[in-house]
């Protein structure tokens, strides 16, 4: 059977979620086109020649931009069965199965696009949806019908750009944290992707290219002695090859052996999810960690000359304006200006369908009614001065962003903006510290968004 998979979006990477299924559907026999939105033009060709489309849905702003890519389907194809994938599939399923989607797969959703196919190939009518937990066996991803790495989020580092590769050792997560999707689908498991499999993937991306690898796990550390297995064979075969991973403050801190090894090896960053510095919101969101764990995790890195990458999530129901002056001190405190993208002094809960945070009963009091467009339920602050300084610094991040202004000084006007609140205050930065607060650390030059 022809079938054409489509991403939207996968923070600037090249599309795993594409390659990986198209080794399985290969292997079992059937055609397989790949058109990544992010990178290419829309491909009406493509979409004529499917039998099947299937969207990779891994994140929220790649389901919203996937509805878009879907009605676009509709339009063309009308009767083109169509599918979405991966872990944000069965949000808003009222709202996509059937009108936009015939079928839809989340958690391992290689098995069940698979069997989605091959029923159709057989004039089979598949159910509506697959959840799929059970472990499974990985293909080595057939990145040939990728775009080209180049065209992809670098590495930035002291002045110069490598080419970036992205892959993941591990799906799901043992952690439960209430805010984030992944629990709601994989529900605390953890699914290993062979070793065999990432590095041989890792050996392909290297000849692609590739000089700096993400290893993009929901959490790298979930499974600590595979992901090291992993990282020493990759080391072994590639020495000169750098890596980042991302991982929970809790697990820097309890793995605190591993990270000589791990600096040793070639890691740059980290990503850790610090989130914000006050403890009963972090306690209420279930993070596992608090404030001074976090600074004692931003410690332990740097003592093995790796960089923290803390992403944020400032504003919550339950957050005041002083609360986002805090964060703004802890950044100034541990020198992580530069180590921030600005987008994160922005960030607003997501709460769609499914979320662990619907059984928060002083959150669902706050709800306001649920947004089709941006799925997710709105809500708002017990502060109205929260929300119009959350709109402010939206506004001036992307602002920003569009003009292209450096760290140091939109992080100058988000200090700026939060003094000006109602409720803030300024923030005291030392003298000389913005100047050098970009010097050699190691970034992505794809922003992150979730």
């Amino acid at each position: 059977m022809r079938v054409l998979l489509l991403s939207t979006y996968e923070l600037g990477h090249q599309p795993l979620h594409l390659a990986s299924p198209a080794a399985a559907l290969l292997a079992a026999g059937h055609e397989v086109r790949c058109v990544d939105l992010a990178a290419q033009a829309w491909d009406q060709e493509a979409v004529a020649w499917a039998g099947a489309a299937a969207l990779s849905v891994p994140m929220h702003t790649a389901m919203r931009l996937a509805a878009q890519a879907a009605r676009r389907i509709r339009e063309s194809r009308p009767g083109l069965p169509l599918c979405l994938y991966g872990l944000y599939a069965g949000v808003s399923r009222e709202l996509t199965l059937g009108p936009l989607a015939d079928h839809i797969v989340a958690g391992e959703y290689e098995p069940g696009l698979l069997a989605w196919v091959e029923d159709l190939g057989r004039g089979r009518q598949p159910g509506p949806s697959v959840l799929n937990r059970d472990r499974g066996a990985f293909s080595v991803p057939r990145r040939e019908l990728l775009p080209p790495l180049g065209g992809y989020a670098h590495l930035a580092m002291g002045g110069q750009e490598r080419v970036v590769g992205y892959v993941e050792a591990s799906h799901g997560c043992a952690s439960r944290c209430r805010h984030c999707p992944v629990p709601a689908v994989y529900d605390g498991r953890v699914r290993i992707v062979g070793r065999d499999v990432v590095v041989e993937d890792v050996a392909r991306l290297v000849a692609a290219g590739a000089r700096h690898i993400t290893f993009g796990d929901p959490d790298f550390l979930n499974a600590v002695h595979h992901s090291l297995r992993v990282v020493d064979e990759v080391h072994g075969r590639f020495p000169e090859l750098t890596f980042d991973c991302t991982t929970k403050v809790e697990l820097i801190l309890r793995h605190h052996g591993i990270w000589g090894r791990m600096a040793e090896a070639g890691c740059l960053f980290v990503v850790t999810a610090v989130e914000c510095v006050n403890d009963a919101i972090l306690a209420r969101i279930d993070k596992g960690h608090t404030a001074a764990d976090a600074a004692r995790a931003v410690t332990l890195l740097r003592e093995h000359g790796i960089e923290p990458r803390p992403s944020l999530l400032p504003f919550t129901p339950w957050t005041t304006v002083a609360d986002v002056a805090e964060i703004l001190d802890f950044v100034v405190d541990h020198d992580l200006v530069g180590n921030v993208d600005p987008v994160h002094y922005s960030i607003r809960l997501l709460v769609p369908d499914g979320s662990l945070l619907l059984s928060d009963a002083e959150l669902v009091s706050r709800l306001e009614g649920y947004d089709a467009e941006h799925l997710t339920w709105r809500w708002s602050s017990a502060d109205p001065e929260v929300d119009r300084l959350q709109a402010r610094l939206a506004a001036l991040v992307e602002d920003a962003a569009a003009r292209g202004e450096g760290t140091v000084a939109t992080f100058a006007r988000v200090t700026q903006a939060v003094a000006e609140a109602p409720g803030g205050r300024t923030v005291s930065v030392p003298q000389g510290l913005l100047a050098g607060s970009l010097e050699g650390r190691p970034r992505l030059t794809e922003p992150w968004f979730c």
